[in-house]
């Protein structure tokens, strides 16, 4: 059984690949799996650091929110930056000894896919992978549509500036962040028509802070003065060239205190961790589906959501009736 609160390194996942490799097998799965254990085993690949102040740190956040919920009940295991070629090895590891297993991302994607079919015993969640993607039999996907974040980030944008020009920053060019960054545009058009929107920049990197500056840098040398994004450690070079070029970004995935850093404009909120306890507790009740499940505004517990700091109530307002067009499905997104 894999022990509560054990935390796999990249190192240390690295030296035992071949152990790992050697003891997966094509049925997999924990006692529990089986009916005769009497705890639900979780084990969850963060791709990236669990402190990178984005999509890694928020899911943490639910992880650890989960574990507490559920102590007596489920134990669980974590792996943080796991270099891509090293996925499958990892998703294998947790496979061999876990019920549930949950991986964040969307460039696990091709891994997850891969090693599922190998352990039809155990249930796989991906979450943050193509929102078009299609379940297997025993793989779960979930949408925290991030796109209708982008949405309501690129809103807040075009509503912020002064130059009615904006842009956005996505840390790597897969393809929910070209539609994250699709609906940025559409959200920025929505709230103001006549906006100018500066191409996506896609620095390759989503925690690489010095190339996130580079290409905010460009942005707001081209023009813009607000910049919404998805990145992560990158959203820090953001901040930095905002504050040399007196420029605006929006932050999140994990909402700030405004006031606390005058180059956040406001915050856009999108709760990865939610979808790490959905999948925990459906587990638990014995009501795990393969499927592909939406969060966000249109569903019953909203995991997105956009906070402007010193607001002006003509914008609040616009912000907020777009939320309820999205919630009402009178808006759709990517």
């Amino acid at each position: 059984m894999v022990h509560s609160r054990n935390t796999v390194t990249a190192a240390a996942l690295t030296a035992g690949l071949f152990l790992l490799t050697a003891c997966g097998g094509d049925d997999g799965g924990s006692a529990a799996a089986d009916g005769s254990g009497d705890t639900v085993e979780v084990g969850v690949l963060f791709a990236g650091s669990l402190s990178d102040q984005g999509f890694m740190q928020s899911g943490h956040l639910g992880y650890q929110r989960a574990e507490k919920t559920h102590a007596g009940k489920a134990t669980f295991s974590k792996a943080e930056q796991i270099a891509a070629a090293d996925y499958e090895q990892a998703l294998v590891r947790f496979a061999t000894s876990s019920d549930l297993v949950i991986s964040l991302g969307g460039q696990t994607d091709a891994a997850v896919r891969k090693v599922a079919p190998r352990f039809p015993k155990v249930k796989f969640v991906e979450i943050g992978g193509p929102a078009d993607g299609k379940p297997l039999a025993n793989l779960a996907l979930y949408d925290p549509q991030q796109a209708q974040a982008a949405f309501l980030s690129g809103a807040a944008s075009a509503l912020v500036s002064e130059k009615d020009t904006v842009g956005f920053v996505g840390g790597a060019e897969l393809p929910a962040i070209v539609n994250a960054s699709k609906e940025f545009a559409n959200g920025a058009k929505a709230a103001a028509p006549g906006v100018k929107i500066l191409p996506p920049q896609y620095p390759g990197d989503f925690n690489d802070v010095a190339k996130a500056k580079q290409s905010a840098l460009a942005d707001f040398g081209a023009g813009a003065d607000v910049l919404g994004q998805i990145l992560n450690l990158g959203n820090k070079g953001l901040a930095q060239a905002a504050t040399q070029r007196g420029g605006k970004v929006i932050g999140g995935p994990i909402p700030g205190t405004c006031g606390t850093d005058p180059a956040y404009a406001g915050y856009v909120t999108t709760d990865i961790g939610a979808e790490i306890e959905y999948a925990v507790e459906h587990a638990l009740a014995g009501t795990w589906k393969a499927e592909n499940v939406k969060f966000g505004l249109t569903a019953d517990e909203p995991a997105n959501d956009i906070e402007l700091c010193d607001a002006d109530p003509a914008d609040q307002a616009t912000l907020d009736g777009l939320k309820q067009q999205i919630a009402d499905g009178k808006i759709t997104t990517l």
